[in-house]
């Protein structure tokens, strides 16, 4: 089953200060923040047990809408990619369990 989501990094997040000044990027810990809240969004709450692979190809930049892809591949496994205006950003494979309070 797929399921797919668009989201949007604001420029005034805080955890862009200084990456990097003159050339603004978005920290992969924040991207892989927002496939996490993807995966919850079409799952419910859930635990990552595991990050099987992870693999960033290109830059996000702070503003740009760019779209979260899920497949789930079986309970536990969930491949996800990232992508922009036809080019990706990340992609790989996460193992996540149902999480505390998940129904």
């Amino acid at each position: 089953m797929t399921f797919e989501v668009r989201r949007v990094v604001a420029t005034d997040h805080p955890a862009l200060a200084g990456h990097f000044p003159g050339n603004p990027i978005v920290p992969g810990a924040l991207i892989v923040e927002e496939v996490l809240r993807a995966v919850e969004e079409y799952r419910g709450r859930i635990r990552l047990k595991r990050v099987v692979s992870l693999k960033f190809t290109s830059p996000l930049r702070p503003g740009e809408v760019f779209s979260v892809t899920l497949n789930e591949t079986d309970d536990s496994h969930i491949d996800f990619e990232c992508s922009s205006e036809g080019r990706t950003l990340a992609s790989g494979r996460l193992v996540v369990e149902p999480g505390q309070g998940a129904s």
